[in-house]
């Protein structure tokens, strides 16, 4: 072979190595979400986008950027200052604070499970398509972070760490909000929650109080407290039909919920079904934090619910004003919806800082 020749041959073989060895680099190890049993047995399989896959090095990115104030105009406010891991992802407060102070006149929903929500459709009203786009507006929000996406992207190029991180999750230090907001999603699709007391006794390892079980008797009872055609059952682990209804809690509405985004007037007053998992951790309670403990809760749909002209049919017994739970009923319904309290969720190191 010629010099020439051989030189050429020899730059190929490096190139074509070399090139071989970056792609073997930044090609992320995919991590699909480890599903409980009893979501296997019960309900569908979750919603996983195409175009975002679970991976290792994109489910930590999305963590880290989680718990960065970096995402917020004055690098003081990260996702986990509304969503702390210790009171399952949301606050403890009635109306969450942006980096100005209050922002809104609603109560920071939990976060987790949120890969079962099939209609792909989040927050209290249902304004954002997608678990992406559910990351991307608060942080331009300007009651929220308050932040421009240029702004996000030039800090986030600048870090001494994320450039090498993007490269790793996907394969390009090219920042920018589509990248954000995807690894953010993987990190919030991990949010398991599936460990609690109600949980272990479907699984037969734990038993039930009888106070506890009458609890979930009443839940289950149309006659008594009717609560399962919206937060589902023994049969539905997410305890929510992740659907939107008015629940009686006003005559007229200040605050539109889903009407605000269908401009359907039917939709007014209508708000996600929360799930009643971790309830033990996620006052205050409904979608403006109107109530401070389980017990109002429970006697709002006992005794206090409020007709209006979308009021939702299941509430079947608005004219009277609720259910009408004896004192004894309601004692054991909030015995048995602290049963769906998760610890183990809220102490899971995968989900902490």
């Amino acid at each position: 072979m010629k010099p020439y020749a051989l030189y050429i041959a020899i730059v190929f073989i490096l190139c074509f190595s070399c090139e071989k060895e970056e792609d073997k680099a930044y090609t992320a190890i995919p991590k699909p979400l480890e599903i409980p049993k009893l979501f296997e047995e019960n309900i569908l399989a979750p919603v996983i986008p195409i175009n975002n896959p679970q991976t290792i090095e994109g489910i930590a990115l999305g963590k880290k950027l989680f718990f960065d104030p970096i995402l917020s105009a004055n690098n003081m406010q990260s996702c986990a200052d509304c969503h702390m891991p210790q009171l399952a992802f949301t606050d403890n407060t009635q109306f969450s604070d942006g980096i100005d102070g209050h922002f809104g006149d609603r109560n920071s929903m939990p976060l987790f499970n949120l890969a079962w929500h099939y209609d792909e459709k989040f927050f209290w009203d249902g304004n954002a398509f997608s678990l992406e786009h559910q990351a991307f507006s608060p942080v331009t929000n300007p009651l929220e972070m308050k932040n421009t996406w240029p702004n996000v992207e030039a800090k986030l190029k600048k870090h001494l760490d994320y450039p090498d991180l993007f490269t790793k999750a996907f394969g390009t230090k090219n920042i920018d909000s589509t990248l954000v907001t995807k690894a953010i999603a993987q990190f919030e699709r991990t949010l398991i929650s599936s460990n609690s007391k109600f949980d272990k006794f479907l699984l037969g390892e734990t038993e039930l109080t009888p106070q506890e079980l009458n609890g979930f008797n009443v839940f289950m009872d149309e006659a008594r407290g009717d609560c399962f055609h919206c937060h589902g059952s023994d049969k539905n682990p997410l305890w929510t039909d992740n659907s939107f209804h008015n629940n009686g809690l006003d005559e007229t509405f200040s605050d539109l919920g889903l009407g605000t985004v269908t401009g359907d007037p039917s939709d007014n007053g209508k708000f996600r079904t929360p799930s009643l998992r971790n309830l033990a951790f996620t006052a205050p309670y409904m979608h403006d934090g109107r109530f401070s403990t389980l017990d109002e809760v429970i006697n709002h749909y006992s005794e206090g619910l409020k007709n209006s002209e979308t009021i939702d049919p299941l509430m079947k017994k608005v004219a009277q004003g609720g259910v009408g739970l004896s004192s004894q009923d309601k004692i054991d319904l909030k015995a048995f919806l602290l049963t769906l309290t998760d610890k183990a969720f809220i102490k899971n190191p995968n989900f902490n800082p």
